[in-house]
């Protein structure tokens, strides 16, 4: 894996591509931008908290205060930001990559991750430093706690009370029903891989007053599973909902801000459907516009229709999906890989917000999840990748074309070719050296045959055969 720069951040091979003095220069490039206080987190995975203390010494490098929110959940960081009116934030996670990979997010001074302009220039800042001689070497001395070695440089602040923060807003939204919750004591099994979530989500659900099983909530001990939220990663949770004859399991990627969701007979359900299933909450009491990327199944358009209200896309990434949220004065969005937003909240994908959300509908039908998904159309959806070295977009965009000649595409992020019932979507990935490849339709025979037809044209267009 070579380094990865998007509007997702950075992302790569820690101790390869992620290292302590790249983490300190882009730290020290994201200070200059900003003339006040930073705040920095982490997701809990092993070797970032060495980078954290990396960033801190990037921070102070710039000038800058810092405040230590410790591990906890990427919105948590955010959220914080806004509330104590700082100049932008830090987190040091490489989101559902896995753990031999790391990187950094940041925040805005709105509590948002920064737009394309504004990632732009903090690229362009941090490649000139790593041109000058002058700039400080990585300080391996710093550790949890420190901000630097030998007096050079004060403590960074502790930023107490940011999760707490972050679950009132969740616990006091409107759109959370908390009584109907407590009232059927619904039984929840809790993946957290190990990692941000493993306190913030437990403790939530408690809260609402659900009888809790926590997996995977020891943070320091590794990811005991894939780390991405997809089925194939749930099958030990799935094993626990049936063993525990509990209502439905949730479960996190490490840094808490995507959801994925488990039946009562501990079947994964796909990650689709949390955003679904939470948009349901919502419009269910205000209705409104909502907003999903354009690699979100259809399942939102049929919401959409149900309620009666509009709904618009966006280019795949949590920041473009805010920015036409805001636009739109849309009353809840997100992502089809278990990203849910709720502006009340957090204009970010928050697994805290989600799972309220997802127990509130739950607890309003007497069939539990099986019922929530059997009131969406039922689509088969297949989400694939392809390794495709320096591959161009003008290359997909052909090789799409060549696959598909009989539809214009839409070109809002990569090339989607769509029909009435189905659609398939080839765009380069922001957080891995990939092309993903996207399909949707009615069955899981067109579906596949989509899918596999688009990666045949671009497995084709860099072999450069006809």
């Amino acid at each position: 894996m070579t380094l990865i720069r998007s509007v997702s951040g950075v992302r790569g091979t820690t101790g390869v591509d992620i290292t302590e003095s790249l983490v300190r220069r882009y730290a020290a490039a994201f200070g200059s931008m900003v003339d006040e206080d930073v705040a920095v987190g982490w997701d809990g995975r092993r070797g970032g908290d060495a980078l954290r203390a990396a960033a801190v010494a990037g921070l102070e490098d710039a000038g800058r205060r810092v405040w230590d929110a410790g591990m906890v959940p990427t919105p948590t960081v955010g959220i914080a930001v806004r509330k104590r009116g700082l100049a932008g934030g830090i987190v040091i996670t490489a989101s559902h990559n896995p753990e031999t990979q790391n990187g950094l997010k940041f925040f805005s001074k709105r509590g948002v991750f920064l737009g394309g302009e504004e990632t732009s220039r903090l690229f362009e800042l941090a490649d000139g430093l790593a041109e000058r001689a002058d700039v400080p070497p990585a300080d391996h001395g710093r550790s949890s706690g420190s901000a630097s070695e030998g007096g050079s440089g004060p403590e960074p602040s502790r930023l107490d009370g940011a999760l707490r923060h972050h679950l009132n807003l969740v616990l006091s939204s409107g759109f959370v029903d908390r009584e109907r919750i407590a009232s059927v004591a619904l039984r929840v099994v809790v993946d957290c891989v190990n990692a941000a979530g493993s306190h913030a989500l437990p403790t939530m659900l408690r809260e609402l007053g659900c009888r809790v099983t926590a997996l995977n909530v020891e943070p320091g001990r590794g990811f005991t599973r894939g780390p991405e939220p997809v089925p194939a990663n749930l099958g030990g949770l799935g094993e626990l909902v049936v063993g525990e004859r509990a209502d439905l399991g949730l479960a996190c990627d490490p840094d808490a801000d995507r959801l994925a969701i488990v039946d009562e007979r501990g079947r994964p359900i796909g990650e689709e459907y949390t955003l679904t299933i939470a948009a349901r909450a919502v419009l269910e009491r205000t209705p409104g516009p909502i907003v999903a990327n354009v690699s979100t199944s259809r399942m939102m358009d049929d919401l959409a229709s149900e309620f009666c209200v509009p709904i618009h896309r966006s280019r795949v990434g949590e920041i473009n999906v805010v920015t036409k949220m805001e636009e739109v004065s849309a009353v809840v969005g997100g992502e089809g890989n278990g990203g849910v937003i709720l502006p009340g909240v957090h204009l970010g994908r928050d697994a805290c917000t989600a799972a309220a959300l997802v127990l509130t509908a739950v607890a309003g039908v007497a069939g539990g999840v099986s019922e929530l998904v059997e009131r969406s159309t039922s689509y088969s959806m297949l989400k694939t990748k392809l390794e495709l070295p320096g591959v161009s977009r003008e290359a997909i965009l052909d090789a799409m074309r060549e696959a598909f000649p009989d539809v214009e595409p839409d070109l809002t992020d990569g090339p989607k070719m769509a029909w009435p019932d189905r659609w398939v979507h080839a765009r380069m990935s922001g957080t891995e050296p990939v092309v993903r490849v996207i399909a949707e339709a009615p069955d899981p025979e067109t579906c596949q045959a989509l899918a596999a037809r688009a990666m045949e044209a671009l497995s084709r267009s860099m072999e450069g055969g006809p």
